[in-house]
């Protein structure tokens, strides 16, 4: 995303994720069992494990709280059984959404997906229907300040597959998902430790939001992640304040 700064949305996000922390750990309790339950409680070959592991010292979680949930998930100890299940759809204007949730009731998630996108302007689409307009892709972002040519060389030398600088002189690196791990490691040896490191879903194009538009989008999107099921939401929508 060349131009657009990503920090106004970077702070909005780490203030909502401060808001809710407790929410955000069962967030992340959900991703450990599932991953360790499809790749073993093994982070050092499970790269899914491990990065909910980072996210969940990143969060402050409790080591005894991370380790029951890869426990629960390598088939360790009893607890409920989470699936994973992808939503598409539409917000204002049209923009594409996606929603990642893990539940176990798929019946009460996608009424609840469907409630939130009804209420606040958007509508729920059909499998498909946008995820062809996103990219599945590993993301670091560094604020401004970080040296552009040392941080080029470390990011290519690791397998990053592209180094963009943005308006305000933050960078973003992007890899392949499966090199995500490598690549990380990679980065924070050569002495860059990013302000954001995920596997996301990027958007090919984005779209702009102003003034009450932009209002009405993050409404939406508030609604959505603030639903228990709900784990990611990834947007081609870029909200202006």
């Amino acid at each position: 995303m060349a131009g657009h700064s990503k920090w106004a949305n970077i702070k909005h996000k780490k203030a909502a994720t401060d808001a809710k922390r407790g929410k955000i750990w069962t967030r992340l309790i959900k991703e450990i069992t599932v991953a360790a339950r499809m790749g073993g409680g093994d982070i050092t070959s499970n790269p899914r494990l491990r990065l909910a592991v980072d996210k969940a010292a990143d969060a402050n979680m409790p080591k005894d709280n991370v380790q029951r949930a890869i426990q629960r998930g390598a088939g360790g100890l009893e607890g409920v059984n989470y699936e994973e299940v992808r939503y598409e759809g539409y917000g204002i204007g049209g923009a594409a959404i996606i929603v990642d949730c893990m539940t176990d009731n798929r019946v009460r998630t996608v009424a609840e997906v469907r409630h939130a996108f009804s209420k606040f302007g958007g509508n729920m689409g059909t499998e498909g229907s946008v995820s062809f307009m996103f990219k599945h892709t590993g993301q670091f972002l560094f604020a401004p300040g970080a040296n552009e040519d040392a941080l080029m060389e470390a990011a290519l030398e690791a397998g990053a597959e592209d180094v963009v600088a943005d308006e305000e002189g933050g960078f973003e690196v992007l890899c392949p998902p499966n090199d995500f791990a490598h690549v990380k490691d990679a980065l924070e040896k050569a002495g860059f430790k990013a302000d954001s490191a995920e596997v996301i879903m990027k958007p090919d194009v984005e779209t702009v939001f102003t003034g009450e538009d932009a209002q009405k989008m993050q409404k939406l999107l508030d609604a959505i992640e603030n639903l228990d099921d709900v784990q990611e939401v990834y947007t081609n929508a870029v909200i202006e304040e």
